[in-house]
């Protein structure tokens, strides 16, 4: 006899969402979503009462108790401080939050890659023999960099990935990979990597109210071969031109452990009074991402808009400061799913791309084993969100959008 509670959609297990330091303000938000979801979700109302399949499902906290406490010299253990027996444990870690700090032997330091990696393992060692599963939820994938070898070098990301893979996990979730085909690594575990392009587009046109969609109006621009991808996918989209910068490198010289950029050389239709949207994975030191700005001002672009999944700002925020009063920058677009400075948060051309509500739904998804893809899709969301922005001119769809 067919069970009809097979009907539904199951959770595998209980879900509990073990955050460490390094994203705790994230997890708080992704937390507070996951409540109210499920506790709004009346399809399954009668099925939680009756079934202990759905034991957990609308529980008042998915976070876990956990920390990772460091002796003297260092030395760190990573502790989970309640039961997770049968359990899907999703653990969460942003390798890039510096602000974090510890002692050795009285001196003190900040947190590295390394060290919130490190702290990830220990998490996952201490509950990888009772919990039922165990995801890894990375939004910055650690070494994503150093993803091929093109001499005598380690290849740090894939052996990161083997090296959770061995340890036992399910799935490793990420976001806007360096390269996704780091995933090769590790063929037989799960390994999804989601883009943030409807947060970006969303909050661009919440804030930025007089953008218009159209050929004549605004551009996408890849600032350089490896972001192709995503801007193609963005202009394709979205019906409007594509353009490219290529970087023109000396390869006879190595500074800062790169061959530095010559000049930025530019393939596209002209740009002259439109609006450029510029797209790419991370904002690190963000002397590329400037030029490109500078280059586009010169040709006669009206605004530059940059958007970009990781605002890293290593050499700090006054380059930026000084390029936007120069009119140079317009906005930068960054998402929450890092590490941000508080002093970012007040500057007046940054924009934030919230990912919380986003990342709830993909951890609900998981948890269910169904589709990610499923009611998330970005292509469908995006086409629906543009279908309804050109129907309606006074952008009164902002507030029915689901996130």
């Amino acid at each position: 006899m067919q069970n009809k509670e097979r009907d539904t959609i199951l959770p595998v297990a209980p879900l509990k969402i073990a955050a460490l330091e390094s994203c705790r303000d994230l997890a708080e938000k992704v937390n507070s979503h996951l409540i109210r979801m499920r506790k709004a979700d009346e399809e399954h109302a009668e099925s939680r009462k009756k079934s202990l399949h759905y034991r957990g499902y609308d529980a008042e906290n998915f976070l876990l108790d956990i920390n990772c406490p460091r002796f003297g010299t260092g030395e760190g253990k990573g502790q989970i401080n309640e039961s997770i027996r049968g359990t899907d444990l999703f653990v969460m870690v942003d390798i890039t939050n510096y602000s974090l700090t510890y002692r050795v032997d009285g001196m003190l330091n900040h947190m590295s890659p390394d060290d919130h990696y490190q702290d990830l393992k220990r998490i996952v060692a201490a509950g990888i023999s009772t919990a039922h599963r165990v995801n890894v939820i990375m939004p910055f994938l650690y070494e994503g960099r150093q993803h091929r070898r093109t001499k005598r070098e380690s290849l740090d990301c894939a052996y990161m990935l083997m090296e959770l893979e061995k340890m036992g996990i399910s799935n490793f979730i990420t976001f806007d990979a360096h390269d996704p085909r780091v995933q090769n690594a590790i063929p037989l575990t799960g390994f999804t990597n989601y883009l943030p392009t409807y947060q970006f587009i969303k909050t661009c046109f919440q804030n930025i109210p007089d953008l218009k969609i159209d050929k004549e109006s605004l551009m996408i621009i890849s600032p350089d071969e490896g972001a192709m991808d995503r801007a193609i996918y963005l202009a394709t989209i979205m019906g409007v031109d594509l353009g490219m910068f290529y970087k023109r490198r000396d390869y006879s010289k190595v500074l800062n452990g790169r061959n530095p950029i010559v000049a930025h050389e530019f393939l596209g239709s002209s740009v002259v009074g439109k609006d450029v949207i510029i797209m790419d994975d991370m904002i690190s030191s963000g002397e590329s991402m400037m030029d490109t700005a500078k280059n586009l001002k010169e040709r006669g672009c009206k605004r530059v808009i940059i958007f970009a999944t990781f605002g890293l700002f290593t050499n700090g925020l006054d380059s930026f400061r000084e390029k936007h009063k120069a009119g140079i920058i317009d906005y930068v677009c960054t998402t929450n799913l890092n590490y941000r400075t508080p002093e970012l948060l007040d500057e007046p051309w940054y924009l934030e791309a919230d990912m919380s509500s986003y990342l709830a739904h993909i951890i609900h998804n998981i948890n269910s084993d169904v589709s990610t893809s499923d009611g998330i899709s970005s292509a469908l969301k995006i086409r629906d969100f543009l279908d309804n922005l050109r129907r309606n001119d006074d952008y009164e769809y902002f507030g029915t959008v689901i996130d």
